[in-house]
């Protein structure tokens, strides 16, 4: 872990992502495969390991008493998650997860585009950055499966492998010796 602490977690995490229809929440590196540990997260059979805010809407809720605890998550296997996401560089993973604060279609102000450009994608490098230098990260996102820096900022948000019940999701994966971090968006048509 580096020097981020529960207070500029917490407020970061809002401002980036609290507006949209995402999910961000992390768990422990309990397993050997990565994998597992990030179906412990989407199943939230682990909690965020030091405590801090996790962000989950309320239909969520009502899915996982519903429909299955990983509402709205497909019910995966840990070789599903390996298949369906590819390898991003830190710098494609931080343009992602800014993308992420944009709504799915016709946003009136992509990130691209936004004269606070720069503060979203510092708060997305500030977020990941609780993960490390060593890190990997991995996404959904099918431009990733020919570059492992696509420009995530260049054109509209877009799908990519699927992971929910939803039309369209987009998720990235952050991965560490001690935690993974699930920050999905939804496009929930």
């Amino acid at each position: 872990m580096n020097s981020i602490d529960s207070a500029l977690w917490d407020t970061t995490l809002e401002r980036l992502l609290g507006d949209v229809y995402t999910f961000a929440m992390t768990g422990p590196r309990l397993d050997e495969d990565w994998g597992r540990d990030v179906l412990a997260v989407m199943d939230r059979s682990v909690t965020d390991p030091p405590g801090w805010q996790t962000l989950e809407w309320q239909i969520d809720k009502e899915g996982r008493e519903n429909v299955r605890p990983s509402f709205p998550f497909l019910p995966l296997t840990a070789e599903q998650v390996h298949a369906r996401t590819f390898p991003v560089t830190a710098s494609a993973a931080a343009e992602l997860l800014a993308s992420l604060t944009q709504e799915w279609f016709f946003e009136g102000r992509p990130v691209r585009t936004r004269a606070d450009r720069d503060d979203v994608l510092a708060d997305a490098r500030m977020v990941l950055g609780r993960f490390g230098a060593d890190a990997d990260f991995r996404t959904s996102s099918d431009l990733a499966r020919t570059s492992a820096s696509p420009d995530f900022l260049a054109g509209e948000l877009a799908g990519g492998r699927a992971f929910s019940d939803y039309v369209m999701d987009l998720g990235l994966i952050a991965v560490s010796v001690d935690e993974v971090g699930v920050f999905w968006s939804f496009n929930a048509n």
